[in-house]
C-alpha cells in the first residue's frame, strides 16, 4: 500500500464536501456564509503566475481521467496576444459508473464557478464555457441560476470585487454523445460542429476554441481549486500519497449494498472503498470483479482489492483511476455477458472516424454474441484477441477504442475459463447458479 500522508489510511477526509448539505448551499447567499467567493477576492489580489505556481505545488492531477497535473497542465498555455483565450469546463459525465461531477454541482454550484474563476484569472482567460451533458437538466439549471447570481452580484462582470479585470461564464448543453468527454471532440461539438477528436499536436492550450489557447478541466480538478487558494498547496499535500496528492471522489455502483459519491484520502485501498464505504456484497453474495475507474479501467478480480486508490498502484495493476467510477460485479455476474453490455455501449458511441474504432467495436460485438448463442469456437477467442490488440497502442485518434479493447483483453485476462465455457463447451455455470438459487 502507498504510504499515506494523511492521519490514517482509512479516515474519511472531507475537503470536496466538508459543507455538502448545509442550508442553502446552492445560494450564493449560503455559499457566502461559509466563506464563499474570499478565495477568488484573494485570487484576483495575487499575480496569475502566483496562482499557477500554487496549484502545481498542490500535485493535484486532473479528475477526469487521464490524471496530468493540472498546475502544469495551466502552465501550459501561451503568453496573452492581445486576442481571446478560454478555459473550457468539460462536464459531460458520460463514463458508465460514474456521477461524481453531477453530485459536486447538485451540491455545491458555486463551489464550481469559484474554481473556474481562479482558473481563468490565473491562465488570463475573460471568458469561461461549461460543456455540460445534455441528460444533466437539474444540474444545468443549478449552474445557470447560480451565474444569474453572480450577474447580479456583479461578480461577473466588467470589474468582479473591484478588479478591472471582466470575468464571464457561459453554459452550453451537450447532445449526448460520449465521444464529447474526449476533451477537443467537446471542442469540436462547442464550435457547432460533428463531434470527432482532432489530430494532435496541435493541443488546446495552443489551439483550442476557436483556434485559440484554451485551457480544459473537468468539474472535480476545478471545485478542488478554491480549497487550495485558501489553505494552501503545502496544507493540501498533507493528504494523499507522494505521488497523489489530495482527496477524490469516487462514485461506487453496482453489486452493492450502499452505492454512493464518497470522498477518499487517494492512497486507501480499494477494500475500504467496496467493502466498508459500500457497504460489501449482498447476503450470500461475494464479490467478483471491480472497474475502478469507470467502465474506460480494465477490470480486476477481487483478488485484487487490496490495491490502493492512487494512480501509480493501479497502473502497477494495469488499470486505471479514470473518471472515479468504481463499478462491482457479485459472483451473480457473467463475465462474458458484462463484457458484451460494455462493448455494445463502445460500438454504438464510437463517433466513427477511426477505422479500427469503427469496424473493429462492432466486430468485437458480433463475435461475443455469436458466443453467447452457444455458436462460439475457440477460433472465435483468437478473433477476439485479434480484435482487442487492434483497437490498443494509439491506433485511435482518442482512447475510446483503447477503452473498447481493454474491455476485451481484462476480461479474458481474469477470467479466461468463462470464456473458454462459453466459446468451447457451450454452457455457463454461472447461469446454471442462479437457476439453482432460484429453483
Amino acid at each position: 500500500m502507498a504510504e499515506l500522508r494523511g492521519s490514517h489510511g482509512k479516515a474519511r477526509h472531507h475537503l470536496l464536501t466538508q459543507h455538502f448539505g448545509a442550508a442553502g448551499l446552492a445560494t450564493l447567499k449560503g455559499y457566502q456564509k461559509l466563506g464563499g467567493y474570499d478565495t477568488l477576492e484573494k485570487a484576483l489580489a495575487m499575480e496569475p503566475k502566483a496562482l499557477v505556481d500554487e496549484v502545481k505545488a498542490s500535485g493535484l492531477r486532473g479528475r477526469g481521467g487521464a490524471g496530468f497535473a493540472t498546475g502544469v497542465k495551466w502552465g501550459f498555455m501561451p503568453p496573452p496576444d492581445g486576442g481571446p483565450r478560454y478555459v473550457v469546463v468539460n462536464a459531460d459525465e458520460s463514463e458508465p459508473g460514474t456521477s461524481k461531477d453531477r453530485y459536486i454541482i447538485e451540491n455545491s454550484p458555486h463551489m464550481v464557478l469559484e474554481g473556474i474563476l481562479i482558473a481563468a484569472f490565473a491562465v488570463q482567460s475573460h471568458q469561461a464555457w461549461i460543456y455540460i451533458r445534455g441528460e444533466y437538466d437539474r444540474p444545468y439549471r443549478m449552474l445557470m441560476d447560480a451565474i444569474g447570481e453572480l450577474r447580479e452580484a456583479k461578480i461577473l462582470g466588467s470589474k468582479p470585487f473591484g478588479k478591472d479585470y471582466p470575468l464571464d461564464i457561459q453554459m452550453y448543453r451537450g447532445h449526448g454523445a460520449y465521444i464529447c468527454g474526449e476533451e477537443t471532440a467537446l471542442l469540436e461539438s462547442l464550435e457547432g460542429k460533428r463531434a470527432q477528436p482532432r489530430s494532435r499536436p496541435p493541443y488546446p492550450a495552443v489551439k483550442g476554441a476557436w483556434a485559440r489557447p484554451t485551457l480544459l478541466n473537468n468539474i472535480e480538478t476545478l471545485a478542488t481549486v478554491p480549497w487550495i487558494i485558501k489553505h494552501g498547496a503545502a496544507e493540501y499535500t498533507k493528504f494523499g500519497t507522494e505521488k497523489n496528492r489530495g482527496t477524490r471522489l469516487l462514485s461506487v455502483s453496482g453489486n452493492v449494498r450502499k452505492p454512493g459519491v464518497y470522498e477518499i484520502e487517494i492512497g486507501v485501498p480499494f477494500t475500504h472503498v467496496i467493502m466498508e464505504l459500500a457497504g460489501g456484497p449482498f447476503e450470500g453474495r461475494q464479490i467478483k470483479a471491480f472497474w475502478p475507474g469507470g467502465s474506460s479501467a480494465k477490470v480486476l478480480p477481487a483478488s485484487r482489492m487490496d490495491v490502493t486508490t492512487d494512480a501509480e498502484a493501479l497502473a502497477a495493476a494495469d488499470s486505471m483511476a479514470g473518471s472515479g467510477g468504481c463499478m462491482v460485479a457479485d459472483n451473480s455476474a457473467c463475465m462474458v455477458e458484462t463484457t458484451y453490455r460494455l462493448l455494445k455501449f463502445y460500438a454504438y458511441e464510437s463517433c466513427g472516424k477511426c477505422t479500427p474504432c469503427r469496424v473493429g467495436g462492432n466486430w468485437a460485438v458480433r463475435t461475443v454474441a455469436k458466443i453467447l448463442a452457444g455458436e462460439g469456437s475457440r477460433l472465435d477467442l483468437q478473433i477476439l484477441d485479434k480484435i482487442q490488440a487492434g483497437l490498443q497502442d494509439g491506433r485511435c485518434l482518442c482512447g475510446l477504442g483503447d477503452s473498447a479493447g481493454w474491455v476485451v483483453q481484462s476480461a479474458m485476462n481474469h477470467f479466461p475459463e468463462e470464456f473458454e465455457e462459453h466459446a468451447v463447451r457451450h454452457t455457463c455455470s454461472v447461469k446454471r447458479e442462479r437457476a439453482a438459487a432460484s429453483a
